[in-house]
């Protein structure tokens, strides 16, 4: 152990790691929210919604509603989904829009670009490791 601590590498390793910690930290997505009214609109009932930019956004919401992760994350939140409609019905146009674009990014567990930085960083660690060792890795 005592010869790992004052190895050529250590100093070297520890800045690289230091760095990628820090790099990898970085790349974390902001979270968003928005309120919603607990009743509907007044007003959303009375006017027909023949809009075809907000046809076409609230089926994008409808589409990922029908994800049974949603749908069970909802439920367990105690809204069934006659009631998830009922709210998505109430959104005013700039509402519903803004969630339909949302939509896309929504994914269980994140995206992949943060599972592509870490293997990334593994990889090039793994490089680094067996150029500073010359290849000499000995598997007993």
């Amino acid at each position: 152990m005592k010869y790992m601590l004052r190895a050529f590498y250590a100093k070297p390793l520890a800045v690289y790691l230091i760095a990628a910690l820090i790099a990898i930290s970085s790349f974390a997505a902001p979270a968003e929210a928005m309120f919603l009214s607990a009743a509907p609109r007044e007003d959303a009932a009375a006017l027909p919604q023949t809009s075809a930019a907000r046809a076409a956004d609230l089926a994008r919401v409808q589409a990922a509603l029908e994800s049974r992760i949603v749908q069970q994350k909802l439920m367990d939140y105690g809204l069934s989904p006659s009631e998830t409609m009922a709210r998505v019905n109430g959104l005013s146009d700039q509402q519903l829009h803004e969630l339909a674009a949302r939509t896309d990014s929504v994914q269980a567990g994140g995206d992949a670009v943060g599972l592509f930085v870490g293997i990334v960083v593994v990889a090039l660690l793994v490089v680094v490791l067996i150029y500073l060792l010359q290849g000499r890795i000995e598997v007993k």
